[in-house]
């Protein structure tokens, strides 16, 4: 797969998969600029969970709103919505697809020092609550982005363009 970014440079990523989760993720606009960095980063397929806005309506037609900030990524990447965050982990772990979360959390990693399989999973989760603990007892690994400032978090689609290519190296 190429990826072109912004000067025209181009790089091949290796073969793997790679998924998103969203877990009660409630900006549509978050959704949006998650789907682009997603595109840009070669991901394979987005998992919205829980009440997670989707690309489309409840009568399937296209969100103005997403497409607005995803600017077309939302047709190039697969999605899928799941309701039950739960049964959706159980399944992947089944499939063998690492799960790693990223969130504050006593076990958690730098994030820069998680390796990932070529078949993985980030969680991203709420942009106030987080991943909940009950969820995150499901997860491989929890991996946790430093803040050295006064704030506790970062907005979670920045969260998710600096754990895409931090941990992906990309």
């Amino acid at each position: 797969m190429k990826i072109v970014y912004g000067g025209g440079m181009k790089k091949t990523l290796p073969a793997r998969k790679i998924y998103i989760i969203l877990h009660d993720i409630r900006s549509i606009h978050n959704v949006g600029s998650i789907f682009r960095t997603a595109d840009a980063a070669g991901i394979s397929k987005i998992f919205l969970t829980g009440y997670t806005p989707t690309p489309t309506d409840r009568f399937g037609r296209a969100r103005k709103d997403l497409a607005k900030v995803a600017l077309g990524a939302e047709r190039e990447i697969s999605w899928e919505y799941v309701k039950n965050i739960s049964a959706l982990l159980k399944r992947l772990k089944k499939e063998n697809v690492q799960i790693v979360a990223i969130e504050q959390d006593a076990r958690a990693k730098h994030y820069k020092k998680i390796r990932v399989k070529n078949l993985a999973a980030f969680l991203f989760g709420n942009e106030v609550g987080g991943v909940p603990p009950k969820i995150l007892k499901l997860c491989d690994e929890v991996a946790e982005i430093p803040m050295l400032g006064k704030k506790e978090s970062l907005n979670v689609s920045v969260s998710v363009g600096i754990t895409l290519f931090g941990i992906l190296g990309i």
